[in-house]
Parts: structure tokens; sequence; C-alpha cells
């Protein structure tokens, strides 16, 4: 179980919404359909203790069992989807060159948090993109889209984290703190993921999800399917436009 807080049942009370998502797409996006095939990327996960100080510290086990129960979810979900899904499981699954994989990865992770804090954080808004999504991964995505034969590629970031016994007492002793008036609750693990769906035959990003959570864990069947269908289900709904008043 997850070791966010001792105090369960006063986090319930105090998180209401404790799981968020919000896409984003290219104005002219429809669902991949028909005969298309798209490679899913090996996904980017990362686990991590928060220690009692705040400093977070990867967990190499905990990091590879998390890999494969949401790669398992990946590929029992998307599977059912229709078209052709390859799920690549190393990045010489992926359809070309190591190098040329490696290249996609590095690419992606910059556009993706690009997209992540210049579409989710008002504070950093881009006024060029200003009520667009217009995001790409350009030639490096075109080419590869020729050498491996897939119309798309997604790709899947997350990042977890749980508290430790010593931070989970300092959150109790915040809790303890709110009844008498003093309330500084120290955050506890969270889970962040963002999940993008590159057009290979323009290298358009034209799909694209955000999620933050405090509860669920991703080292678990139940938790990566949870995350996976939350971050994914979107992706096969067309997007709704507002119709304009006469």
């Amino acid at each position: 179980m997850r070791n966010r807080t001792i105090l369960v049942g006063l986090l319930v009370l105090a998180c209401s919404a404790c799981t968020t998502t919000q896409r984003q797409a290219s104005a002219d996006f429809k669902p991949p359909q028909g005969a298309y095939k798209v490679i899913v990327m090996r996904p980017d996960i990362a686990v991590s203790l928060l220690t009692a100080g705040g400093t977070l510290e990867p967990r190499e086990d905990w990091t590879n069992t998390a890999r494969e129960e949401v790669l398992n979810a990946i590929r029992t979900q998307q599977l059912s989807k229709g078209g052709t899904t390859t799920v690549a499981l190393k990045r010489e699954d992926a359809g070309a060159t190591p190098e040329l994989v490696i290249e996609m990865e590095r690419l992606h992770e910059a556009v993706g948090q690009s997209i992540k804090l210049h579409k989710y954080m008002p504070y950093a808004a881009l006024p060029t993109k200003q009520g667009k999504f217009d995001w790409t991964m350009g030639d490096l995505a075109v080419k590869y889209g020729a050498a491996s034969g897939y119309d798309y590629a997604l790709f899947v970031f997350a990042r977890d984290s749980f508290a430790s016994g010593g931070r989970a007492a300092i959150q109790a002793l915040g809790f303890l703190g709110c009844a008498v008036g003093v309330c500084m609750i120290p955050g506890g693990g969270i889970q962040q993921g963002f999940a993008t769906l590159v057009d290979l035959k323009s290298g358009k990003v034209v799909w694209f999800n955000y999620l933050v959570s405090e509860v669920g864990d991703i080292r678990t069947a139940q938790g990566a399917n949870d995350m996976v269908k939350r971050l994914l289900s979107s992706m096969h709904e067309e997007v709704k436009t507002r119709k304009k008043k006469a």
C-alpha cells in the first residue's frame, strides 16, 4: 500500500479530487481509425522514495516493476482499440536503429516537458500559443516514421514517489498541528505522467494528456491499469468543438 500518509481518513477528507487529467489536442484531431499502425515506445518510468527531508531517491527495483506493469497495462488496453499496435519492450523493438530511437525518446521528453510547462502552468503560458495546440517533433519524427513504417508513435512518461516512514510521521504531525490551528502539512509522494501521440507523417503532436494523482501505485497491476486508463482513454475520443453563437 502507498505510504503517503498515516492518517488516511484525514487525507480522504482533505482531498476531494486527488486525481486530475487534462488533454490537449490539435484542432483537427481525429482518433486513429482504419488500418493504422501505431508503435508504443518503451515507457519512460521512474519510481522514487520521498525521504523525511523531501529528497527523492530513485529506486531501480521499484522502477523495473512499475515499467513491467505499465507495459502490460498498455498492451492489454491498446490492443483492443483497433488498428495494429506494437509495444516496444526495448529500443530494438521500435523498428529503427537504436540511435534514432534514442533521439526520438530524448526529443519527446523535451517536447513533452515543454507542453506540460507552457500549456498547464498559467504563469508560463506562451503568448504565441494562446488557444492553440501546435507542437511538433519535426523532421526527426518524419524520418523515424519512414524508417519504421508506423503511422503514429505513442509515448508514455510517468514519475511516481512514495513517502518514507519518516516523511509520513512528519505529515502526521502536520495534521495534528491543524487541530490546534497551526496547519503546515508537508507534501507526500505524488504520481505524475503524460502521454503523447505523434503523427509520423507530419511530425505533429496531435494529442497530449497530463495526469497528476495523489493516489495509486504503478508498481501494482491495478495501479498501472488505472494510470494507463486515465492517461490514454481520451486518445480515442474526438475533440468536441464549441459552436459559435449566431
